[in-house]
């Protein structure tokens, strides 16, 4: 199979190459589709929501909100904690984010989140106009992005969405199989 797909312009690395090319060839992938170093900042960022949303015993999902490289909004699932079943950190992220900007849309933010969106929050995302995502693992159970569902790729929407996959990938998945391995 071919290790790299043109997306929109963008060169990405493949979910099936994982495991067959070095780790500087997949470092390299990545830099070819602009992530930046303030990406991987903000991306941190949504891993220390993560690690935070799971010492308070909720499931470790974080994620993070950006205009032009400056964090405006951060948050981890709260689902539990707020006995919300749509306080997703993603949805968190978003509420708090147009709010701090005092606008629902939020064109040209960049979101960054430690999994693959679900369906509800890949929708959320659509409305509140969202110029990119950047996530870490994929979500093979849930993953509304390219696993289960390809949301945004549907035809009748009017809205895209830049997509970078498998930014800080493996601290992501440590970071939910940590959790449920203690679990069990």
């Amino acid at each position: 199979m071919n290790a790299y797909k043109f997306s929109r312009e963008k060169l990405w690395c493949e979910a099936e190459t994982r495991g067959k090319f070095p780790r500087w060839a997949v470092l390299f992938c990545h830099a070819m589709a602009e992530i930046s170093r303030a990406d991987l900042a903000a991306m941190n960022v949504a891993i220390e929501e993560a690690r935070a949303a799971a010492e308070r015993g909720e499931v470790p999902v974080g994620a993070a909100i950006a205009f032009d490289d400056r964090i405006v909004a951060r948050a981890g699932n709260r689902t539990i904690g707020d006995c919300d079943p749509t306080a997703h950190a993603e949805i968190v992220a978003l509420r708090e984010a147009a709010h701090a900007i005092g606008n629902y849309r939020l064109t040209g933010a960049t979101i960054y989140v430690t999994i693959e969106p679900c369906a509800m929050c890949a929708g959320a995302m659509i409305q509140a106009r969202i110029a990119r995502l950047l996530y870490g693992a994929d979500d093979p159970k849930g993953g509304a992005v390219r696993s289960c569902f390809s949301i945004f790729e549907h035809p009748a929407l009017n809205h895209r969405v830049e997509v970078h996959a498998g930014v800080l990938e493996e601290e992501s998945r440590l970071l939910l199989r940590n959790f449920f391995a203690a679990r069990r």
